[in-house]
């Protein structure tokens, strides 16, 4: 039997919350700010996924993904060939977790990946969700018309501010 556990922003304030994904869709943040915010930017591809149990800086008991991203390009900060990136959600065994305003990865995925240290410095998504943007094979952001040479074009933008 397959267990599912949802987190929905619940913690920071309720389903509607400043956690939620509807409030976070509803104030994205333009990709200059995210650029500046962020200690470092990189387009890279997934090469595996380690789901482990962590507690997080609330003392809360969670199934993180490490991704081990193989970099391709360094658009900010200092260029590394792979970078560990940690996102909230995976499965362990039967039970899963699903965060609500994380995207999940997969090994093959490529993606822009705009990162910030956590409390315990490993690296995580800045602005959690709005710090993983996927591409597709014509480097487009799917769902949307944002293409890699654009987020590029914000990225130098923000690195300039």
């Amino acid at each position: 039997m397959r267990v599912s556990v949802v987190l929905l922003g619940c913690l920071a304030g309720g389903l509607l919350g400043p956690g939620s994904a509807a409030a976070q869709d509803a104030a994205a943040v333009p990709l200059a700010e995210r650029a500046r915010g962020a200690e470092r930017i990189v387009i890279g591809r997934v090469a595996s996924v380690s789901p482990v149990w962590q507690v997080n800086e609330f003392g809360d008991r969670l199934i993180v993904s490490v991704a081990r991203v193989t970099v391709q390009e360094t658009l900010k900060g200092q260029p590394q060939p792979t970078v560990d990136v940690e996102v909230e959600g995976g499965t362990i065994g039967e039970v899963t977790l699903r965060v609500s305003d994380q995207a999940s990865l997969a090994a093959g995925e490529r993606a822009v990946f705009y990162l910030k240290r956590n409390v315990r410095g490993s690296f995580v998504p800045h602005l959690r969700g709005q710090g993983l943007l996927k591409l597709d094979r014509s480097d487009r952001v799917p769902g949307s018309s944002l293409t890699l040479e654009t987020i590029r074009r914000e990225v130098a933008a923000g690195a300039v501010r």
